[in-house]
């Protein structure tokens, strides 16, 4: 699968901006038509995470529409 970040205008930026301040948390931008957010159940979840306390990195988790 191949991605890359997304291209953001000024006024999307913007609203990131104002969203990750409001929620306090960094938010990261892709462009793909072709995958969405995983929904991961609570047990598969707890493994990502035990992997990026492992690795030392953030993962995102996705799938294809």
């Amino acid at each position: 699968m191949v991605w890359s970040f997304s291209k953001l205008n000024d006024e999307n930026i913007k609203a990131i901006n104002d969203l990750e301040k409001k929620l306090g948390v960094t938010l990261l931008a892709f462009s793909d038509t072709n995958i969405k957010a995983a929904d991961l159940s609570d047990d598969k979840l707890k493994q990502v995470q035990e992997l990026e306390n492992k690795l030392g990195m953030s993962l995102v988790a996705v799938t294809q529409k």
